[in-house]
């Protein structure tokens, strides 16, 4: 449960390591295989407005989408475990183009939209795994000392891809929303083409570690995870109310999004220069600001305070997860990196999925609350672990 168990388990260096090139290919696989998910939401919903007239549909896909995400990390994940990491990559981001392809072309000839809620479940259930393998492709690019400064710019492109992903599926789906999607489908498959294949290694199935994964140390980072997507999503999904609770226009959403997104690429920028993992305190202080800031969000007391709560959870955004990244690469089996990343991208989607279930169901102010809640309790575990470890520092002195 605490600091002290993140022994890390693979100390084995790796023999060399490529150049420039392959890891800023890296970079770019790494941004472009969220693009779906990022330009999903305007995509999706603009495909269902041309078919039925409503956005409902694109909701509907979006929740298949993600459902289907965390149901198939586990087996799809474990399964890739018996082939070359690249090679199945690849296999996984081809299957996701050719079903976005599929709901492109079955938007074209205007099928039911049931179908291509079915679709849209089949392109989402291999995003988890998917980036599981990427992450995992990081650790032969670069030494683990440059790890915080890899992983921090690829959270700066990444929140960049969130911003523009959106704008282009908008611009692209006044022209066509099946167009859109095609085009979202051929960026999507950008990582298939891009990622490295630096350290191509033999698989010996009777070599794969099985067992039970989870850890009382590796769960609390894995929660962590969970409550940062929920915070997050809360804020993006709750814009608009937000905006019309302070009596202003549906479109001036923007006055929460545009500081959530700028204040987490300045903490990616910050992470990439600082280019050091977080002290245990220092992570304990993000995440109470994590806590302040969805909790100013939810008193909802002025316009500049909610604002301000928006920027504390920005800027944190990038320094946690690069922090929750690290932690659990020192946790994973060395065969079982893959499977852990996954798990981490998987839980940030439980996060999501748990913030728009709050929002259907409940009140903007209970949904905020409630989401604060459960940031302030994985903040007070954190604690009470840093606590722990330390009494037991005192204790054998």
């Amino acid at each position: 449960m605490t600091y002290s168990q993140e022994t890390r388990r693979d100390e084995t260096p790796c023999p060399s390591r490529p150049g420039r090139g392959p890891l800023v290919r890296w970079f770019v696989a790494s941004a472009t295989l969220s693009l779906p998910q990022a330009a999903g939401p305007v995509a999706f919903s603009l495909l269902a407005l041309w078919l039925t007239g409503q956005t409902s549909g694109g909701a509907a896909m979006i929740l298949a989408m993600t459902t289907a995400q965390v149901i198939g990390v586990m087996p799809i994940t474990r399964f890739g475990a018996r082939f070359g990491a690249v090679k199945f990559l690849r296999g996984l981001v081809a299957l996701r183009c050719l079903a976005l392809l599929a709901i492109a072309l079955a938007g074209w000839c205007r099928a039911p939209v049931e179908v291509i809620i079915a679709l849209a479940a089949l392109a989402g259930m291999v995003n988890g795994a998917a980036h599981g393998y990427v992450r995992a492709a990081l650790n032969d690019l670069v030494a683990r000392d440059q790890l915080p400064r890899a992983l921090g710019i690829a959270s700066t492109l990444n929140e960049m891809t969130y911003v523009l992903a959106p704008v282009l599926a908008s611009m692209l789906g006044v022209l066509s929303p099946a167009f859109a999607v095609c085009v979202i489908a051929a960026l999507g498959s950008l990582p298939a083409w891009l990622i490295p294949d630096t350290a191509p290694r033999p698989v010996d199935p009777g070599a794969i570690e099985t067992g039970p994964l989870f850890t009382p140390a590796l769960a609390l980072w894995l929660l962590c995870a969970m409550a940062g997507g929920a915070t997050v999503a809360a804020i993006e999904i709750g814009a608009v109310a937000l905006a019309l609770t302070f009596d202003h226009a549906p479109a001036h959403a923007v006055l929460f999004t545009v500081p959530l997104c700028v204040a987490s690429v300045a903490g990616g920028i910050w992470v990439s220069a600082r280019n050091k993992r977080s002290s245990r305190r220092l992570v304990l202080a993000q995440l109470a600001l994590m806590t302040t800031g969805s909790l100013l969000a939810a008193l909802q007391l002025s316009l500049p305070l909610t604002i301000l709560g928006t920027l504390m959870i920005g800027c944190v955004i990038a320094p946690l997860s690069t922090h929750y990244s690290l932690s659990l690469d020192a946790l994973a089996p060395p065969r079982r990196k893959a499977e852990v990343f996954a798990l981490q991208r998987t839980a940030n989607a439980i996060g999501i999925i748990l913030a728009s279930a709050l929002l259907t169901v409940a009140p903007l102010t209970v949904a905020l609350a409630s989401v604060t809640g459960v940031v302030a309790l994985t903040t007070t575990w954190m604690a009470l672990g840093v606590m722990a470890q330390r009494w037991r520092g005192w204790r054998q002195r």
